[in-house]
């Protein structure tokens, strides 16, 4: 069973449709003992870092996420959930994020011609041997929507980058902890392999 933590950001029921197609049994929760008792946990999420991280310490969510990661439950972060899990972000000065992994979220710098939020497709140059993109062809495409963009300290966890005026980080592993910055939901077949790997681990 797969569990989805609901915290009230949106982008639910993408993540569910992708998880059913691939014949998954999903559960949509707040409930701590729920989310403990799955076989893999994913933290979905499009919106505001500070409005995120509000919600999910109201929810007393903060904590579940880190007895995840403590039990080694796999996680997956997507979109504002790899956002979440790092330290900080330039979009809310002083609010702290989960704090799991280690780095930032900064803004995207403009560049000419570029627009920004950062909407559509873009390829992934893979490297670090990335669990969640065994099987997954070097340049395949996958989407994005996002004004923010992660810089990991520590570079050997990155297992996807793109380029979208910078060098974008665009997908982490450490341990059993997982986050994609782009869509696996609405990346196509691309993106519900990925997807796949992540449930089949």
């Amino acid at each position: 069973m797969i569990a989805i933590i609901d915290y009230d950001a949106g982008n639910i029921k993408s993540v569910e449709k992708a998880l059913l197609l691939l014949g998954q049994e999903i559960v949509v929760t707040k409930d701590r003992e729920t989310i403990l008792g799955a076989d893999k946990v994913i933290l979905p999420g499009v919106g505001a870092f500070g409005e995120a991280m509000e919600h999910l310490k109201n929810y007393g969510l903060d904590k579940v996420i880190h007895e995840v990661v403590e039990r080694q439950i796999p996680l997956l972060g997507i979109c504002l959930g790899l956002q979440l899990l790092f330290e900080r972000s330039e979009e809310c000065p002083g609010v702290g994020g989960l704090g799991v992994l280690k780095g930032e979220i900064v803004k995207i710098p403009k560049k000419e011609g570029l627009k920004i939020p950062h909407m559509g497709w873009n390829s992934l140059h893979l490297q670090n041997g990335g669990r969640l993109f065994a099987g997954i062809k070097e340049e395949s495409y996958v989407y994005f929507v996002h004004s923010y963009y992660l810089k990991a300290a520590d570079e050997r966890i990155v297992k996807a980058v793109t380029d979208y005026s910078v060098n974008i980080h665009a997908a982490v592993e450490q341990g059993q902890v997982f986050a994609c910055q782009f869509h696996p939901e609405k990346s196509s077949s691309i993106g519900l392999a990925i997807l796949k790997n992540f449930v089949e681990m």
